[in-house]
């Protein structure tokens, strides 16, 4: 509340201020830099082809392992408002690029913890933000006079494959890596307009299923619906199927008010029957008068119903999802029908084949739908010993496809293993010398910050971080090649380009900006007011 003392000059009364901590200032500054920093140390061991995983237990009991940034942060739940801060930020990062979550995460660390010692020096935060906005974008120019371009189409695709191992690099799959790499890359080129250089994300499927390793996972050409037909005695396979898809359950219409039937005689108990019945029979005459070889609905139905479509040869599956029920009406074609009386043929989704099958060595089966008419439609069968390797593969694959779909918006990429953020140090101090004024000590900062991602990756890999990097950093000012990176893998060479490790310019881009943008943001908060002793 605003109040005025007796002199006119305003002053501000905090409500419960005896229950409530206030800091301001300086103080407030470096207690959210010293939070930010905190959960940037914890994401770091996590960087890299060798960085560790990490192991999250819910409230329910529910463990997750993974190395993933974005799942790490959001299952912490933290408590701290700029730890939230740095959780929506890798979140960000993986909802427009899918790929570099942790990484966003230490550079905006890296750029709070170097901003303490500028803010210590007595310069203010606004001249620090400036600073930073002017390194980031000789940072993100530089990127683009070092990128390459990689060429491919959906015949020769070898080098988004290159691309797609990079990022599964470090994840639970790098075991198999090549296949992995391979299925998403056939996945997201099956859904591609590379003329139009789109992709609908929509058109594949994840799919888990516990059981062999994550080696056994496979790319199927159509749906899997993990489902069985409603009956045991139903064709296994329809070739040719013409799919009528329903929301409306198999089951006689009940009032929507509360109602009260007393039956007292066998007469009018039969007659009930054949009410039920005949309702039975009208929904099953009205499927099969619209040519439908299959069902599909998003409700169950009971044992009359199912036996009625048995009899008329109408295959049936029950209680399928409300996703899956969208992705198959728009990969066949199909309508999706609210009310049996409008079921017609004009309605109806085709595919190739449907058929029945055993997923795995348990009695489990899937509905796969192939060879649809509308649009190519895949999906991505996962595997794993467990539930949560399942998850952590998903996971994975997930970010694969993102890396291959950044390529076919754009093409072009920066090399790995911290090649690109050494590069973009060296390019500022140089950068850095030539201006004059109090932006030389942010952009300097700044340059010091971008090394903090090949520290972490050296550091991972067993290697003496700063020997490390201060070599490559010589190689690649004596040598003039932006390529030179950590080698991780011990392969006996430096050169990225030889590694094949890619990362898109388009992610090294947004990693730029989001980081940049976060650490202005975190800087210019100068007050806060919080519950006694909380965070």
């Amino acid at each position: 509340m605003l109040r005025f003392d007796s002199s006119g000059k305003p002053f501000i009364i905090i409500r419960d201020q005896d229950q409530k901590e206030r800091l301001t200032g300086s103080e407030a500054r470096k207690a959210n830099i010293l939070a930010a920093m905190t959960v940037a140390n914890l994401m770091k061991t996590s960087i890299g082809p060798l960085g560790m995983d990490k192991i999250l237990v819910d409230q329910d009991g529910e463990v997750t392992a993974t190395n993933d940034g974005a799942t790490i942060l959001k299952n912490m739940q933290v408590e701290n408002p700029i730890a939230k801060l740095l959780v929506e930020l890798s979140q960000g990062q993986d909802d427009e690029i899918g790929d570099g979550t942790t990484s966003v995460v230490v550079l905006a660390g890296a750029l709070l913890e170097e901003s303490l010692s500028l803010l210590e020096k007595g310069i203010h935060p606004s001249k620090i933000s400036e600073g930073y906005e002017k390194a980031c974008d000789i940072a993100v120019k530089h990127l683009l006079t070092i990128c390459d371009k990689i060429e491919f189409d959906k015949e020769n695709y070898e080098s988004l494959v290159l691309s797609a191992k990079t990022s599964l690099g470090s994840k639970i799959v790098n075991q198999y890596t090549d296949k992995i790499a391979k299925i998403s890359v056939e996945a997201v080129l099956a859904v591609a307009d590379l003329e139009r250089k789109d992709v609908r994300f929509d058109l594949i499927k994840l799919e888990g299923k516990t059981g062999g390793t994550l080696g056994d996972t496979e790319l199927i050409d159509g749906i899997i619906i993990p489902k069985n037909f409603s009956h045991p005695q139903m064709p296994k396979q329809i070739k040719n199927a013409k799919i009528a898809i329903l929301t409306c359950p198999f089951e006689p219409p009940k009032p929507k008010t509360g109602h009260k039937l007393d039956i007292d005689s066998v007469k009018k108990y039969k007659e009930l029957l054949e009410i039920e019945q005949n309702y039975f029979k009208e929904m099953t005459d009205l499927v099969k008068k619209s040519g439908a070889t299959l069902v599909l609905c998003q409700w169950g139905f009971d044992d009359e119903a199912n036996h009625l479509l048995l009899q008329k040869k109408l295959p049936a599956v029950r209680w399928v999802s409300g996703t899956d029920i969208e992705l198959i009406a728009i990969a066949t074609g199909a309508r999706i029908v609210p009310r049996f009386s409008e079921l017609t043929e004009k309605k109806l989704g085709k595919a190739g084949m449907v058929i029945e099958k055993s997923i795995g060595t348990t009695d489990e089966k899937m509905i796969v739908i192939e060879k649809c008419s509308n649009t190519k439609t895949v999906t991505i069968l996962v595997k794993g010993g467990n539930k949560m390797v399942v998850e952590e593969g998903k996971r994975s694959i997930h970010d694969a496809l993102c890396v291959t779909r950044n390529l076919i918006k754009d093409n072009r990429i920066v090399y790995g293993g911290g090649a690109a953020e050494i590069s973009c140090s060296v390019a500022l101090n140089k950068a850095s010398k030539e201006i004059t004024g109090i932006e030389q000590y942010s952009i300097r900062a700044f340059s010091q910050a971008l090394l903090s991602v090949p520290i972490a990756l050296a550091s991972n890999s067993g290697l003496n971080s700063l020997e490390a990097v201060s070599e490559i950093q010589l190689q690649q000012l004596e040598d003039k090649k932006p390529f030179l990176g950590i080698d991780c893998l011990s392969k006996g060479t430096s050169n990225m380009k030889e590694q094949n490790v890619f990362d898109t310019l388009r992610g090294k881009i947004q990693e730029f900006l989001l980081a940049t943008q976060m650490a202005k943001m975190i800087l210019k908060i100068d007050d806060i007011i919080r519950p006694t002793g909380q965070y």
